[in-house]
């Protein structure tokens, strides 16, 4: 058996079936949309449960379908805490901001800094985090795209990403918020049904095929097994295996046969490692080589800290949900408050099954896949699972089921955040009409391709998972648009130069160890690894401090506290038809605007 699966033509058709789907609803969305107020949100029509699907289908990314298996199976127990915090993250969301926001009337999050304080600059201010937000989101997304098609068709990743990125533009561009909400809301079931149909197969498999489980030792091969390697890993051996090069081992270059006894290795890519049936593999060196530890809590992320990591994602995957941009607009495209809210416990519902399903595939994949742990991308578990468990037809129409998932989350994910990109640079930057919301999707789109395109050919560019990226990601909203808003929907005394100097210090804190983790640096040595640790879980550091200076700056400058706050409150957290709607900044009546 090798770990180099070559894929059929079925999975070729449930790649194409997926983005004609995606593209034949799109077309009809376009149909319907036809004023600003559909292109920004849909027109305020869309009802609970067709919202919460859209929602989910935006929200549950690349990180979520490929991600989470893929962390499970490599580092177990503390895997969990990403899809428990996804989910949760909803929970704050429902509590603190949903409805709240959705009464404020306004469109976009920068529509809210104006309209809660009465500030042009916090209204830049927050138009700039968004679209960074937005473009990392992004650029993530693409990186996953490039990185998956690039396994499954055997291009080269910066294909997969330019592709996904011209999908969404078109889409994006054709109908706004309208079409999009359609196709979102397909494309969620789409993604369980990808998801469900392997689990019940591997599930009958599991029971009848009556394999024990030995958790005290590291994870067996049951066959023969080669693995490739394709960018630098240190693993450890713990039994003998055969290498054949081109490449290199511990920086010495092999060509031929070379056997590596037990102990740890740093590989290079080109190397073939052939693993013996019945023989324990090789394990990336982060990661719990024994199944008791993979069981074990505690263990973290192969961190010096675990503990700190732990925490730290606690942080990121709670709060960031509050400040995703593109998941906030969604409630705008809800009738009132209540909807909203309605909303928000529908998505609850519709998450903690899709992560369900994902953790199940992760254990799966760490008891009939162990070979990824050898090379370290653990992302692609989920696609490459059905057809190393079944052969012939039925694991090819399952894998070809997986790969159509997986692209339905490049697209679903990455046309909610093009729309929320759009929508703000629309309204900010340009004159607010269809024509100007589709030249800002157009050039919000073509950056992240070019950015993500640039890192995939990039030499230093880091090897995270792909969900531990997209929690750095959600760190830098929980330190910036996260404050900003809890602070500004239930604190009078919030002030313009406290959400701009808060934000301004999350963001710069948090956006570089981004940008440091992504490249590598969190490789960098330092005193006692925190560092590294700082670096790729900067959430338990940067929030409080955003939180602080947002606090200290506004209490220094209470006397610029907006004179109608207590209307404002009024309007925010009234009932419907309570709040005398000329207490606090109208919201632009984008109804009637056209192209």
């Amino acid at each position: 058996m090798s770990a180099d699966h070559s894929i059929s033509w079925l999975v070729m058709c449930g790649l194409c079936l997926a983005v004609l789907a995606a593209v034949v609803i799109g077309s009809y969305g376009v149909r319907l949309s036809r004023t600003t107020s559909d292109f920004l949100v849909a027109s305020r029509r869309v009802s609970a449960r067709w919202n919460a699907a859209a929602i989910s289908g935006e929200y549950l990314s690349v990180a979520s379908f490929l991600g989470i298996s893929g962390l499970v199976a490599k580092y177990g127990f503390d895997a969990l805490w990403y899809p428990v915090g996804f989910t949760a993250g909803y929970v704050s969301l429902l509590l603190f901001v949903a409805a709240p926001l959705r009464r404020s009337g306004v469109y976009t999050v920068p529509d809210f800094a104006e309209f809660r304080l009465k500030s042009a600059r916090v209204r830049a201010c927050a138009t700039l985090v968004v679209v960074v937000i937005c473009v990392l989101y992004l650029v993530v997304q693409l990186q996953g795209a490039g990185l998956t098609l690039g396994i499954v068709l055997g291009v080269p990743n910066w294909v997969g990403a330019v592709a996904v990125g011209v999908i969404v533009i078109g889409n994006v561009v054709g109908g706004g918020m309208r079409s999009v909400t359609f196709v979102q809301a397909f494309q969620y079931w789409l993604k369980l049904t990808a998801l469900a149909i392997p689990v019940v197969a591997l599930s009958v498999h599991f029971f009848s095929d009556r394999q024990p489980l030995d958790i005290a030792s590291p994870p067996l091969v049951s066959e023969p097994t080669t693995v490739q390697v394709s960018s630098p890993v240190e693993v450890q051996i713990p039994e003998p295996v055969v290498v054949r090069g081109p490449g290199t081992v511990d920086g010495v270059e092999v060509d031929g046969e070379v056997r590596l006894d037990a102990r740890r290795y740093y590989l290079g890519p080109g190397l073939a490692v052939t693993i013996a049936a019945g023989s324990a593999v090789p394990v990336v060196i982060d990661a719990p080589a024994s199944g008791a530890d993979w069981l074990a809590p505690g263990q973290a992320f192969g961190s010096e800290h675990p503990m700190y990591q732990v925490y730290s994602l606690i942080v990121a995957t709670f709060l960031g949900t509050l400040g995703l941009p593109h998941v906030l607009v969604r409630f705008y495209t809800n009738p009132d408050g209540r909807t909203a809210r309605r909303t928000a416990l529908a998505v609850l519902a519709l998450l903690t099954v899709f992560y369900l399903l994902t953790v199940i595939l992760g254990v799966f994949a760490r008891l009939y896949v162990p070979h990824l742990l050898t090379t370290g991308i653990s992302d692609v578990a989920v696609l490459v699972l059905p057809e190393a468990v079944f052969s012939g037809l039925g694991g090819q129409l399952l894998a070809s089921l997986a790969a159509a998932g997986a692209l339905a989350a490049f697209l679903s994910t990455s046309s909610g955040l093009l729309v929320c990109t759009a929508g703000v640079l629309s309204t900010d930057v340009f004159r607010g009409r269809v024509r100007s919301f589709r030249i800002a999707a157009a050039a919000a789109g073509a950056l992240p391709v070019g950015l993500a395109v640039a890192v995939s050919n990039s030499a230093s560019a880091s090897s995270l998972d792909i969900s531990r990226t997209v929690g750095i990601v959600f760190a830098v909203t929980a330190s910036t648009l996260c404050p900003f808003l809890v602070l500004g929907i239930w604190w009078r005394g919030l002030t313009a130069r406290g959400a701009t100097a808060g934000m301004i210090v999350g963001g710069t804190l948090a956006g570089a160890a981004a940008i440091t983790a992504v490249f590598g640096g969190e490789k960098s040595a330092g005193w006692n690894g925190w560092p590294a640790a700082v670096i790729t879980f900067p959430a338990a550091v940067t929030v409080p401090m955003a939180f602080g200076v947002m606090f200290v700056v506004s209490r220094l400058t209470r006397d610029q506290v907006p004179g109608n706050v207590g209307q404002i409150f009024c309007r925010m957290h009234a009932p419907e038809g309570f709040a005398d709607p000329r207490s606090a900044l109208e919201p632009r009546n984008l109804d009637s605007t056209r192209g």
